[in-house]
């Protein structure tokens, strides 16, 4: 009888059997600026003669992480997929069978805008958007209040990169991959030249998207992703958050461990900085977990040694200078809450309006984009962090889903960025067919 196709990694050798659904991976945050072709999928490799399989034991991961580690001679076993759905397009039937949370409804704010990632509105209701693949950046406008945009124009452009977003007075930040420029405001919502004020943050490589945001301290923090899926980073800066002043003269690493922390947010009651990070791919369908973090200085959060809850990754190997994975685990940050493993969350806000129903001022909403890591796929959906009085998290809400379509085998919409509006509404956006929707509360219902 012949095997299953599985991915055979043993803890000491290298001996592979890889099996892969179809299609191929691509980056997992969805885009190189630098146009480089994603990372192909590992070729299945014939076994060496002297391994056979069934001559050692085998565990799962999370046989292992829940037993003792692998013991030398004993093979870890880890079945994992390469599967992507087909892209759709952004119908107004399918956009119909779209299915948000009771009481709640999702429309279109604006449409056929390209590489729509990163979203930002202003105290005035200007929505901004960046669009790496264009290079630019574009001003959204609902100037009657029909909860749509009427006007949209590009307001910067030859920015290479260019991804995150954040607001100081009158001065708009933009973050490219290795860059961070300043635009000053006009009353208009035009924005003047774009100065650069850094070009040396770490290279992209597997992560490229850096994601900005002013804390209450009034410090920039930055959010620097991996530069590969699993390995010990050359680059101190690389995996981390970083903290710097205004002009970014000066900056320092915040946290560590954080493989690509794009979404992160303040919460409003407690000032606490809270983010949603990313598991390392190629563990198997339900490992590891994504990750909700309270995220603190000088704390390191495991990536790439250790996961979820302090667990040890047997994958990766144990940490350089003779510490055991599970000492290293043991002193790393665990995290407060776990969601669907390559879920992929991006953009991540608290909501701090009244528009929703009050239980909900004080929680947090993350888009999820959903990987080309797992069968059947998962994200593809916005959901709702419940936090309780105290400003601690106790759960999840899908508030939006319906974008994966024909049984998992296809979509239209993988979500990128979120924003709340001066309205109350939440818009995020989807990066494939150029799209920006809109959550909100129906006339009649917030009346009741």
């Amino acid at each position: 009888m012949t095997m299953p196709p599985r991915l055979l990694l043993s803890a000491l050798a290298c001996a592979a059997v890889v099996a892969l659904a179809c299609g191929a991976p691509e980056r997992d945050n969805g885009f190189d600026p630098y146009g480089r072709a994603a990372t192909p999928p590992p070729q299945a490799q014939a076994q060496p003669a002297a391994y056979r399989p069934g001559d050692a034991p085998v565990l799962t991961p999370r046989e292992a992480v829940h037993r003792e580690p692998p013991a030398e001679g004993t093979a870890l076993t880890i079945q994992t997929h390469a599967f992507r759905p087909e892209r759709r397009d952004a119908t107004d039937a399918r956009i119909a069978q779209l299915r948000a949370a009771p009481g709640f409804a999702v429309d279109v704010f604006a449409r056929d805008l390209g590489h729509a990632r990163m979203l930002l509105a202003a105290p005035d209701g200007t929505v901004y958007l960046t669009r790496p693949e264009q290079q630019d950046v574009m001003m959204l406008r609902d100037t009657d209040g029909d909860g749509r945009a009427d006007q949209q124009r590009v307001v910067a452009s030859n920015l290479k990169g260019v991804h995150g977003l954040a607001l100081r007075g009158d001065q708009l930040y933009l973050a490219g991959n290795q860059r961070v420029w300043r635009a000053r405001r006009n009353a208009d919502g035009t924005l003047g030249t774009p100065r650069l004020l850094v070009d040396d943050l770490p290279s992209g490589a597997q992560h490229p998207n850096r994601t900005i945001a002013f804390g209450p301290d009034g410090m920039l923090y930055l959010s620097i992703g991996s530069s590969c899926n699993a390995c010990d980073e050359t680059d101190p800066e690389h995996a981390t958050m970083l903290r710097a002043d205004a002009d970014l003269r000066s900056r320092e690493v915040f946290a560590r461990g954080l493989r690509n922390t794009i979404g992160f947010d303040w919460h409003p009651a407690t000032g606490e900085l809270w983010g949603m990070d990313h598991g390392s791919d190629m563990r198997g369908d339900d490992l590891p977990p994504e990750e909700l973090n309270r995220l603190t200085r000088g704390a390191h959060y495991g990536w790439p040694w250790a996961f979820g809850k302090q667990q040890p990754d047997y994958v990766t190997g144990p940490p350089p200078g003779g510490e055991s994975l599970e000492a290293f685990a043991a002193r790393t940050q665990p995290a407060v809450m776990t969601y669907t493993a390559h879920a992929a969350p991006i953009g991540m806000v608290f909501y701090d309006g009244d528009a929703f129903p009050a239980d909900h001022r004080g929680d947090a909403f993350v888009v999820m984009r959903g990987s080309w890591n797992r069968f059947p796929a998962v994200g593809y959906e916005l959901v709702r962090v419940d936090f309780d009085e105290r400003g601690q998290p106790r759960g999840f809400e899908t508030m939006v889903s319906g974008f994966l379509v024909e049984g998992g085998r296809a979509h239209f919409g993988r979500l990128a960025g979120i924003t709340q509006a001066p309205d109350g509404s939440i818009l995020f956006s989807d990066d494939t067919n150029g799209m920006v929707y809109r959550l909100h509360r129906p006339a009649t219902t917030a009346a009741r």
